[in-house]
């Protein structure tokens, strides 16, 4: 599990890559690496998950969060 808070960099990015010698994850390094940045990649990963999140996102479930939310 990912879990960060505040701004990803591209040095976070290769913190949270450090150890992984997979293909995926030196090819995505390199590619932020040569952009400076990780805005493209954040963009791509967003449109990507649009959907499943809205399909997974139900107003009951909204509404269930708020409300353990607002209780708490």
């Amino acid at each position: 599990m990912i879990d960060f808070q505040g701004d990803l960099t591209v040095a976070k990015v290769r913190e949270l890559l450090a150890g992984d010698d997979s293909r995926d994850a030196k090819n995505l390094l390199a590619k932020i690496v040569a952009e400076k940045s990780v805005e493209d990649m954040i963009i791509v990963l967003a449109d990507c998950l649009l959907e499943p999140v809205q399909n997974a996102l139900t107003d009951d479930v909204m509404r269930e969060n708020i409300r353990m939310y607002s209780e708490s």
